[in-house]
């Protein structure tokens, strides 16, 4: 019995179906994972704490702002509803919703694109990673693949054996033949049909009776033939593993066999591979009879080499620039090819992975190097050529200990492992196998490494995303402490209500930190280095930013109660406080779009920050001037002038802020991407 999808690694059979859909073990797994909710981001838990703290921490703001309140006589029932309406709506309990929201949307967008995110912290690693690691054929070529060239001193003889040892179908359908399979097998079985050389009808000769599959550690795949009374093995494979399994080359087309001349073979097999072609050695042997033993050792050996089959796979059109483009992004690239060295490095040279200074290296090469050496030394190769899954892992890890975020591409069983190793698991959507995309945490739709790169700048920019949007929360909650807690302090009345608090917190607060979610990436998102994983949500001076516009947006809002306070009274004072802090709130959510002008970013590009700005101040605005609602908040009308006041206080933000960020570029240089030097790019530290 067997499992509904099991993989079948290899051989032939046939299966009867005893149970289906949910009545399947699968099924009933299926049943209780139905049941489970996902777990939670990194991103989402470290918000989780944070909010924690800052809720302790508001709670603790609360209670002083209570016992300052009855020191100076303020009714107790009037100062317990402040400070409740406070505490709510200055914990953040919404940012792990906002978050989620944000990735939800992102992952979306991504999709959209061929990125298939099977993981929620795969969106946040995206724009961390630094190092990806990429299968050659399919990935970073077409997987297109042509026969241009054969190497034989029998050509038809080398595409008939060719073409019999595959596991390709030839189908007719509408008047048309279709070749099925494996697309270098495809390659070769197209050039047999181009040289009259049918496999269907090659088998009806020579049925198939037996075979030893591919095995990426043999890199050999064998077919056994029935040819009258005698069978005839085919061996193809790597020219480098498959020519030290013969002992003789046929000679002409007469079939003669002579002595094999390896070191010519050799060298035949180098200048094929330099010319970018993947290359495929044919060998085979006749035998009366079959040992009882099928296997490896018992019948790949003692062969007769045939000839070199050369095939073309053209790089993918766009890769050239998006390995530059991660060059620019601070992001290596890195190729993992079963092919020959020659023909990694010919590909790698030609899409600029293999530079002057980088180094490649076979995985027999790789093996007489001990791990920590290779964690040493990691950065110094761009090309590893004719590894095995082992390999892969070994690769991973290495990068992995120099601190790197390690994206790695695989289509095969065998590529899981390192899949799960890999900080990124990035399985191929068209020609991967249901266990390489289990075992990942993004599919690529179109198998291509474009799209890896496209990923990582959506990656990038959601996380940027998320910062800003946890960024205006937290800045304008504690504008709301300051408001009140400096009130106090200063001998003024509770600028606001605790109803007051509430409206501000729901309408000016999530709306815009949505939108703010949506924002589209910088023009320079993709030349600057990854995030630095180590470090928090808040690194690089965030704290101090939201304190210090948090500090601003309370003593504004301050300002305003102040003068409406003194020279109109106290409700007029709490009108002016009310609408100036829900405008300084949406005011400030376009200066979080960027830390560069908001005049030279363009204002007009994030629709849904233009309208929820438009749709929070017409709700603001109506709460005072509809005179049911106004009721409702204890509010009451302005004259032109209280208008213009609370309008000019609830503005200055923007030039407070470009005042800031002029500052900024003085002090750090006006650059903020990096400057190519060379062919590195270097990055002020900010």
């Amino acid at each position: 019995m067997a499992f509904m999808a099991s993989i079948i690694v290899n051989g032939h059979g046939k299966a009867i179906v005893t149970e289906t859909g949910m009545a399947t073990k699968v099924g009933k797994i299926a049943n209780m994972i139905i049941e489970d909710e996902a777990p939670e981001t990194p991103i989402q838990r470290k918000l989780g704490q944070v909010g924690k703290i800052l809720g302790i921490v508001c709670l603790a703001i609360c209670l002083i702002i209570f016992v300052i309140g009855l020191i100076k006589q303020i009714e107790p029932v009037e100062m317990f509803m402040t400070s409740v309406g406070l505490a709510v709506a200055a914990i953040p309990e919404g940012l792990p919703a906002i978050v989620t929201i944000m990735l939800s949307i992102g992952v979306t967008k991504m999709a959209k694109k061929n990125s298939i995110i099977r993981k929620l912290p795969a969106v946040e690693t995206l724009g961390s990673s630094s190092v990806i690691c990429s299968d050659k054929t399919g990935t970073l070529t077409q997987n297109k693949m042509k026969v241009v060239e054969i190497n034989s001193k029998d050509i038809d003889f080398t595409t008939e054996l060719a073409c019999m040892c595959t596991d390709c179908d030839i189908l007719y359908q509408n008047g048309k033949t279709e070749v099925n399979g494996e697309p270098t097998e495809v390659a070769i079985v197209n050039q047999g049909l181009n040289n009259n050389k049918n496999k269907n009808e090659l088998y009806m000769a020579m049925p198939r009776m037996n075979e030893i599959p591919f095995d990426s550690n043999r890199k050999m795949m064998t077919t056994i033939h029935r040819i009258g009374n005698k069978y005839r093995i085919i061996t193809k494979g790597a020219p480098d593993v498959l020519l030290e399994k013969c002992h003789k080359q046929i000679s002409g087309i007469s079939g003669q066999a002579t002595v094999i001349e390896k070191s010519k073979v050799q060298r035949e097999n180098e200048k094929m591979a330099e010319k970018a072609l993947r290359v495929i050695a044919v060998g085979y042997k006749d035998l009366d009879f079959l040992p009882q033993k099928i296997d490896t050792n018992t019948i790949e050996n003692n062969l007769t080499f045939v000839g070199l089959i050369g095939i073309m796979d053209p790089p993918r059109e766009g890769v050239k620039e998006a390995v530059k483009s991660c060059k620019r992004a601070g992001i290596k690239t890195v190729m993992i090819t079963g092919d020959h060295i020659a023909t990694a490095k010919a590909i790698a040279k030609e899409l600029n992975i293999l530079n002057t200074n980088d180094k490649a290296i076979t995985g027999q090469e790789l093996d007489r190097i001990p791990q920590k050496e290779l964690e040493r030394n990691i950065a110094d190769y761009s090309v590893f050529a004719r590894v095995t899954p082992e390999h892969k892992v070994r690769i991973v890890k290495a990068w992995q200990k120099t601190g790197a975020i390690v994206a790695m591409t695989g289509d095969g069983v065998n590529d899981s492992p390192a899949l799960k190793n890999a900080d990124i698991g990035i399985a191929m959507g068209k020609n991967g196998t249901d266990v390489a995309k289990n075992a990942a945490d993004m599919i690529l739709a179109d198998d291509n490494f474009v799209t890896i790169v496209e990923a990582i700048k959506q990656g990038r920019n959601i996380y940027d995303n998320i910062r800003k949007a946890i960024h205006f929360l937290i800045a304008t909650n504690i504008g709301e402490i300051v408001t009140i807690f400096m009130g106090l302090v200063l001998g003024l009345k509770s600028p606001l209500l605790a109803i007051q608090l509430l409206w501000i917190n729901l309408v000016t607060d999530s709306l815009p930190a949505i939108a703010i979610g949506l924002e589209p990436e910088d023009k320079g998102i993709m030349e600057r280095n990854p995030v630095n994983s180590k470090k928090g949500i808040f690194s690089d001076g965030l704290w101090n930013k939201i304190i210090v516009e948090g500090i601003m947006i309370g003593m504004l809002t301050l300002v305003a109660f102040s003068l409406g306070n003194k020279f109109f009274g106290l409700e007029v004072g709490r009108t002016m406080a009310f609408l100036s802090m829900g405008l300084l709130e949406l005011v400030h959510s376009f200066n979080i779009k960027s830390e560069q002008s908001i005049f030279k970013i363009g204002i007009l590009e994030n629709k849904f920050l233009i309208g929820s700005f438009v749709l929070g101040t017409i709700v603001q605005i109506s709460v005072v001037v509809l005179p049911s609602l106004a009721k409702i908040f204890k509010l009451v009308p302005l004259n032109q002038m209280q208008w213009m006041m609370t309008i000019m206080i609830s503005l200055l933000p923007i030039p407070i802020m470009e005042l800031q960020k002029k500052l900024n570029e003085v002090k750090y240089g006006k650059r903020i991407y990096p400057k190519k030097v060379g062919d590195v790019y270097v990055t002020k530290n900010r």
